[in-house]
């Protein structure tokens, strides 16, 4: 049996654990190490190097393009999920793609009456704000 292998390093136990399982459900064995530690003290994160997903070592390719393929998959995903087919405007949200939209009329509007033309817009799905 071959060694473990440091793959991939992580800020949050969360983006790792998803990881582990989108490896677990391809067949792929991953070990998760210092999830523990810094949920117990974050500031060991930087001593440690972070949390950190493990592999085997003769895994390690197939790992890679198994989370290369789910993260193209769900960028793909989302961007069909949140497509509107015909809509009233023809742009859309510079940051994710999504041409779910609303105009930001916070700043201009006093007592929900619009004072001024607002050009800001806001996605509904990532919440970028952009102007137009």
């Amino acid at each position: 049996m071959s060694d473990l292998v440091k793959f991939k390093f992580y800020e949050t136990a969360l983006e790792a654990n998803r990881d582990k399982q989108i490896l677990a459900e391809s067949g792929i064995n991953s070990f998760i190490a210092n999830e523990q530690l810094i949920q117990s003290d974050w500031l060991l994160s930087q001593a440690v190097g972070g949390i950190q997903l493990q592999v085997f070592e003769e895994d390690i390719e197939k790992a890679g393009q198994v989370l290369k393929d789910y993260k193209e998959n769900d960028e793909f995903a989302l961007e069909v999920d949140h497509t509107i087919e015909n809509p009233d405007f023809d742009f859309v949200c510079p940051k994710c793609g999504s041409n779910h939209l609303y105009k930001d009329d916070s700043s201009t509007s006093f007592f929900g009456i619009s004072v001024l033309s607002s050009e800001n817009y806001i996605c509904y799905y990532c919440g970028n704000k952009f102007k137009h």
